[in-house]
This record gives structure tokens, C-alpha cells and sequence, in this order.
């Protein structure tokens, strides 16, 4: 990501928190906006181009989205696209960025990262129902039809919106990276990060107040922690931060041995 595009995508945050509490319309109206300019080159490029002043840029959204969108939601389409951005991809992954955060803020008590991880977990331990909803040969329809009948009544109103959107715009990613992804723009929204701690059996409460605090310290943020069981890993834990992984599983150790010994 390039200094434009995070520079763009600091002002949006900022415009953002100066709306007040966010509607879950805003954020819906932001993602089919993503959406629209997801499927139009033309009208990314225009939106991206970096020579097309504000005003021209603003008067393209008002065309294009006026009669669509709230007013919340062009306001926050009209800071975005007035930004410098560093090409149109980063554009579009920044109205996407910019709806998942809206649709966090308009529920602040909603456990919206926590459900999208169950989600992430639910699709990648299932290979059928990851084809399903990530398949480029599914037609759209079909993947928000799987999602509402999943989902339904047990999650809220704004993980519904968030996985609709990311099922019907991959932009070739894959479903589990991409409610991974949106998970961690949510906690960075609400102020913390998300761990990710496999192990091959449950840790303890203390063990994962421990680990924890260690790891506070360490980043210096507030963080929560995810678990995920999986024997393969044989003993010891992976810890994955961000982009960050930690690997003192067992199973990583033999490999890294295997591989000493073959060469």
C-alpha cells in the first residue's frame, strides 16, 4: 500500500468520526457503492485518477450514487475519492475498508469480529461450502442466498452485511483471507487487534491470561484472543498478529529440522 493510499485512508478514518454514530445504511450503501465501482474500469480509473481535481471527482460521485446512496454515505464517498490514492485498486480496497468500518460503529456492543471469525473458521474447515462461496462459477445470487440461510438469526445484521459483500466482491482473494481481513478491520476500528493462538489441545484460562498480557506488553495495544484447536500442530502454540506469526508448534519444529537434515 502505498504513502497516497494510506494518507487517503487516514482522512477518511478521520471524516468518519466526525458523522457521529453510523447507520447500518451508510455502511451497506458504501459496500454495493464498492460494488458498482468493483465492476466499472472507467469508473474506477475516473475516481483514481490522480490529475481529476475534487470538484470533478465529487460531481462524478453525485451522478453516479446521488439518487442511490444516503447523504452519510456520499459524504464519505466524496472524502474518499477526493484523496490522492496510489492506483484504483487501492481506491476500491479503501470503500471497502471504509464500509466494514461504518458497519462496526453502527453496532458498537454487536460481537461483529468475533462472529466473522466463527464464519472464517466455519468456511475454511469445509472445503464444499468454501467452493460454494468463493467460486468465480457461483453467480452472486446463489452466494447471498448460502449466507442469508446460514447466517440468519445467528448473527448480527452487520456480519450479515459484511460477508454479502465480500462473497459477491472476492477481487480474486479467497473468502476465508478476506472475513480474516474484515475481522481485523473491525477490532482496529474498536481499538484492539485480534490473536489468533492454535494449539493442539485447549489452553487453560490462566495459560491464555498469560499469553495475553505477554503479548500487550509486547505490542503495546489491547489485543483479543481467538482459539483454534488442531492436533496437526502436535504441541506448543502458533500465535499469528496482523501479518505476524509466532510459530513455536511442534509440527513447525520438525519441519524446519526435516528441512536442515535434507540439505
Amino acid at each position: 500500500m502505498g504513502s497516497a493510499t494510506r494518507k487517503a485512508l487516514a482522512g477518511t478514518h478521520a471524516t468518519l468520526a466526525t458523522l457521529g454514530r453510523a447507520d447500518l445504511r451508510v455502511a451497506e450503501d458504501l459496500l454495493a457503492a464498492g460494488r458498482i465501482i468493483g465492476s466499472s474500469k472507467q469508473l474506477r480509473s475516473a475516481l483514481a485518477d490522480a490529475e481529476a481535481d475534487a470538484t470533478q471527482k465529487r460531481a462524478l460521485v453525485q451522478a453516479v450514487f446521488g439518487s442511490k446512496l444516503s447523504d452519510d454515505a456520499i459524504t464519505l464517498l466524496n472524502e474518499l475519492t477526493s484523496n490522492r490514492w496510489s492506483n484504483s485498486k487501492d481506491l476500491l480496497e479503501g470503500v471497502e475498508e471504509l464500509g466494514i468500518r461504518v458497519a462496526s460503529e453502527s453496532a458498537p456492543d454487536a460481537p461483529v469480529d468475533a462472529e466473522l471469525f466463527s464464519v472464517q473458521r466455519a468456511v475454511v474447515s469445509d472445503s464444499e461450502l468454501e467452493f460454494a462461496l468463493g467460486s468465480k462459477l457461483s453467480p452472486s445470487g446463489a452466494k447471498v442466498k448460502l449466507v442469508d440461510r446460514l447466517l440468519e438469526g445467528k448473527a448480527s445484521a452487520q456480519t450479515l452485511a459484511i460477508v454479502n459483500h465480500l462473497v459477491q466482491q472476492p477481487r480474486g482473494r479467497r473468502i476465508g483471507e478476506l472475513l480474516r481481513r474484515a475481522a481485523d478491520i473491525v477490532a482496529e476500528q474498536r481499538g484492539f487487534e485480534i490473536v489468533t493462538v492454535t494449539s493442539a489441545s485447549p489452553l487453560t484460562s490462566e495459560q491464555l491470561d498469560r499469553l495475553a498480557k505477554g503479548l500487550e506488553a509486547q505490542y503495546g495495544r489491547a489485543l483479543r484472543i481467538n482459539t483454534i484447536v488442531d492436533s496437526s500442530v502436535l504441541g506448543g502454540v502458533r500465535v499469528q498478529i496482523g501479518d505476524d506469526v509466532i510459530d513455536g508448534s511442534v509440527a513447525s519444529r520438525l519441519s524446519s529440522l526435516r528441512q536442515k537434515l535434507a540439505g
